[in-house]
């Protein structure tokens, strides 16, 4: 069994990741300081590393507590030795054989760390027939009870107590009574338990720290993570619903010009300035989509809670910017009716109206793609406390309309940014015919 069995369970769990587990070893400059159970819980690759046994090797404060262990066992051994002619009653030959006993005792004590139950299970009946062996003993239940549960410990160190009234009684003491031998002998094996229980809980505790620190490195490396990808999930959303709407009015006017090449020169130049005019505000958009992420990257901006692009260079369109909205996809030739029954725009809080303008922008992108020719109704209405309804519905396209690659992510983004508003969307066909967009958002008193 290895020595640092038990104080795994305060180690790195499942959840703790390799680079969150680098950043909390120590330092290499006093790797020595540590015990080798220790360091091969917080650095298994570099800092113990497995000699032929598999087990991690000593490191050096490893080998000086070793050598200061063996030490102490031999010389309390050898106190003892000085007192066994004065017991009364004990022959030379049993002498002789406590001696013998007791130097093999303190040279176990140099496999203390790799087998500490066995070693201490053998010591139970070596320090009941020795008396030299006692040194060893209580290094070697000291380390049981630094290296294994108190399972363990109290089986030794209980079995051991228990043997020492008939220890004290064939063996009694020259220079103390049996009852003061008797409660020494005790006291002796409670405070090495107990000293080494406290060593044991010393090691779990700078563990369980770590294993903590490695948690919250890596739940906040998740978190950054987390907000990273809501960020850009949020600016793709606002690139979709921005440089859609642009590019669909240049697709409009750019197909006229090719379908009607005999067009007045009046209504040519009119469509080439919409060309022009929507292809600069689709560059000054991008331009700032783009400024956006360069901020995020350098840790500023970001995405707010309605879903647009913290602070870009020009104001975020609100529901006030609606008309300019309809009025540009009039002059785009489409035939938009707008209902607009909320009498104070400016009223409306401005992450809700950006929000409607965001899905009433979308609806006619969708419309235009989808169902060019048809009438689109754009209505809106609501109060404080009652919520804003807004609703986008056209009726069949009069002709055949050819399929249109990668329909339905902007109705999957605006379900999203309705959600996140506190709000919901729906939309599908009508009975009728046709379609519509109709979500509902919040707008408290």
């Amino acid at each position: 069994m290895r020595g640092d069995e038990g104080m795994r369970g305060a180690g790195a769990g499942p959840g703790a990741t390799p680079v969150a587990a680098s950043a909390a070893l120590p330092l290499p400059g006093r790797r020595w300081l540590l015990p080798s159970a220790v360091a091969a819980e917080l650095d298994p690759d570099r800092v113990a590393r497995a000699g032929r046994t598999g087990r991690p090797r000593r490191t050096v404060r490893d080998w000086i507590i070793d050598f200061a262990a063996f030490l102490l066992a031999v010389v309390l051994g050898l106190l003892t030795a000085d007192t066994l002619p004065d017991e009364a009653g004990i022959p030379y030959a049993l002498e002789v054989a406590d001696q013998l006993i007791g130097a093999f005792a303190c040279a176990a004590i140099w496999l203390r760390r790799r087998w500490p139950v066995g070693l201490a299970v053998a010591m139970v009946p070596v320090t009941f027939v020795s008396n030299t062996a006692g040194g060893a003993g209580l290094v070697v239940l000291f380390t049981l009870a630094v290296h294994r549960p108190f399972k363990y410990v109290a089986w030794a160190g209980g079995v051991s107590t228990a043997l020492l009234p008939l220890f004290y009684w064939l063996r009694p003491a020259p220079d103390l009574a049996y009852l003061p031998s008797l409660i020494l002998g005790a006291l002796l094996a409670v405070a090495t338990i107990g000293w080494g229980m406290f060593v044991r809980s010393r090691r779990q505790l700078l563990l369980s720290l770590r294993d903590r620190a490695q948690r919250a490195e890596t739940e906040a490396a998740l978190r950054a993570e987390q907000a990273q990808r809501l960020a850009r999930e949020a600016i793709a959303r606002e690139m979709h619903d921005v440089l859609a709407h642009r590019l669909t009015l240049l697709s409009v006017h750019a197909g006229a010009l090719e379908f009607r090449p005999d067009a007045p020169r009046a209504e040519v130049a009119r469509a080439a300035g919409v060309i022009r005019e929507s292809a600069h505000d689709a560059l000054q958009d991008l331009r700032e989509i783009i400024g956006v992420l360069r901020r995020g990257a350098g840790g500023e901006g970001g995405a707010g809670p309605g879903g647009a692009v913290g602070e870009p260079g020009r104001p975020q369109p609100t529901l006030a910017a609606l008309e300019a909205l309809v009025s540009e996809s009039r002059e785009a030739g489409m035939k938009v009716v707008l209902d607009n029954r909320v009498a104070e725009a400016a009223s409306v809080p401005a992450s809700v109206g950006r929000t409607a303008y965001r899905i009433a922008q979308e609806g006619l992108t969708n419309a235009r793609k989808h169902a060019p020719g048809a009438e689109v109704t754009v209505a809106v209405s609501g109060a404080p406390g009652d919520g804003l309804t807004v609703s986008v519905r056209n009726p069949d396209p009069p002709g055949e309309v050819p399929p249109v690659p990668g329909s339905g992510q902007g109705l999957i983004g605006l379900t999203e940014r309705a959600m996140l508003a506190g709000g919901r969307l729906a939309h599908g066909p009508l009975g009728g015919g046709g379609f519509e967009v109709r979500a509902w958002l919040p707008w408290e008193r």
